[in-house]
């Protein structure tokens, strides 16, 4: 047993681990501080949001005792099915639980529990990291127990559990998850054991809810580099089960000499690009599936050879059918996924000719998105030739430019036609018709096309003109 007494007074919240030593001893219950506070701790990775406490004997009566040992007694939450109470203090949330045995059955990943011993209790943990303990007892107050090494872990950045792999995954498969987002997040290596009892027990994801899953997918979509996370997906055969369409993606076909890129990893490559400049998760997911059409809508043809036409017509159809089968939010979230991924070649294209006219058709169709837009066709590019890559982003730079010039002129963001329904029905005597709908259109067709600028003048003259075209 190492003692760091005084590394750990130092550390955050001293004052909350006194008054529940304070409690502990009162009760004549021991208590630690487990867990992901604990692991953070020696990794130095800031402030915790949360506290894990294990009390040898009831959590629930632990966490009342703290709350009434503090001068704001905050109220505790109590969970009686599982055995646990919660209290926020500050900032942090603490959560306690009594020490316990698991066992499983194979058709869940809840398990049967039992009182148990703190070694019980770390035994039960998912990762050697994850099951060091400092204690929080009058006399070993800031000492440390750490049965499997997990300090050594740290140091060697390893993921291993405590006990058989093979049966920690299989008990709770959602470790399998928890294994690869902790490698992604902490840029660590899952030991090669722990690796092999993953695709071993990857069949097991099934009995996770779609929604626990997509809880630490987006966790590894959120690491510095998700493209850790997603190759051990891959490798392990998890991908295949939640994302097989990325998995169409992967390989290179040649026909009459002719290749084409591999897209699976031209995808997460684009994703680690855009996760170097935007936190935002569901553009990271717009990154991630930006390409998911290319796979049904492959052709060759002797003349141009590998086609993806319509790709991104078909890859935001999919998203859409994607975030439904993972119960993924179906609201305004999937339907900016959707947008990025439909208008993710138009940059693209045009690049090559920056015109007014369409760069006005572009901002009018990705509105306040348009950066977003442009962030994700600039991760897009990844050539390994310096001069290749230098000069799409000079292209982009133009767009870009082009882009500020044209809204600061023509204002066709959130475009709102200036004439209204109401005047052209009052300049013709007509009650609501179709053809108000065709001014209307004509209108903003003429705007973009900069027949006629953004005035409402020019708007009126050009609505008469219409108007006497369509005999009114």
């Amino acid at each position: 047993m190492t003692n760091i007494n005084t590394n750990f007074k130092e550390a955050i919240s001293l004052e909350i681990f006194s008054v529940i030593s304070k409690a502990s001893k009162l009760l004549a219950i021991d208590s630690y501080v487990i867990g992901g506070f604990v692991r953070d701790f020696f990794l130095k990775r800031g402030t915790a949001k949360d506290i894990d406490i294990v009390a040898v004997g009831s959590g629930i009566e632990l966490a009342e005792k703290v709350a009434s040992l503090l001068p704001n007694k905050p109220k505790v939450q109590v969970f009686k099915t599982y055995g646990t109470a919660m209290l926020r203090y500050k900032d942090v949330e603490i959560e306690f639980v009594g020490a316990r045995k698991e066992s499983y059955s194979e058709e869940s990943r809840n398990p049967e529990v039992s009182e148990g011993s703190l070694a019980d209790d770390q035994n039960r943990r998912d990762f050697t990291i994850n099951a060091l303990a400092l204690s929080l007892n009058e006399l070993t107050f800031g000492d440390l127990l750490d049965p499997f090494n997990g300090v050594e872990d740290l140091v060697n950045k390893n993921i291993k559990t405590p006990l058989n792999p093979d049966i920690t995954y299989s008990d709770d498969p959602l470790r399998m998850m928890r294994a690869i987002r902790f490698a992604s997040q902490l840029n660590f290596t899952i030991e090669s054991n722990s690796l092999s009892a993953i695709a071993k027990n990857s069949s097991r994801l099934k009995i996770i809810t779609r929604e626990r899953i997509i809880d630490e997918l987006n966790k590894i979509m959120l690491s510095v580099k998700p493209s850790i996370g997603f190759l051990h997906l891959e490798e392990t055969g998890l991908l295949s089960q939640i994302l097989p369409e990325l998995i169409d993606l992967k390989g290179v076909e040649e026909v009459e000499g002719q290749k084409h890129k591999d897209n699976f990893y031209h995808t997460l490559e684009v994703v680690d690009n855009i996760s170097e400049n935007t936190e935002d998760v569901w553009l990271r997911w717009a990154a991630l599936l930006h390409d998911i059409g290319k796979a049904p809508t492959k052709k060759f043809s002797k003349k141009v050879g590998w086609t993806f036409h319509s790709h991104e017509f078909v890859g935001a159809k999919m998203v859409f059918k994607l975030f439904k089968r993972l119960k993924m939010p179906m609201n305004n979230k999937m339907k900016f996924v959707q947008k990025m991924v439909l208008l993710s070649s138009r940059p693209i294209v045009l690049a090559t000719d920056v015109t007014d006219a369409a760069v006005r058709r572009l901002v009018f169709d990705a509105g306040d998105d348009i950066n977003s837009l442009m962030t994700l066709c600039e991760a897009d590019i990844t050539t390994k030739n310096p001069k290749k890559f230098k000069r799409y982003h000079q292209n982009f730079e133009l767009v870009r430019d082009k882009i500020k010039e044209v809204e600061e002129r023509d204002r066709v963001r959130n475009f709102q036609p200036p004439v209204s329904g109401e005047e052209i029905m009052k300049a013709f005597n007509l009650k609501p018709c179709k053809e108000i709908g065709q001014i209307k259109e004509a209108i903003k067709e003429a705007i973009l096309d900069g027949k006629i600028p953004n005035e409402h003048q020019a708007s009126y003259d050009f609505m008469i003109e219409k108007g006497q075209q369509l005999g009114l």
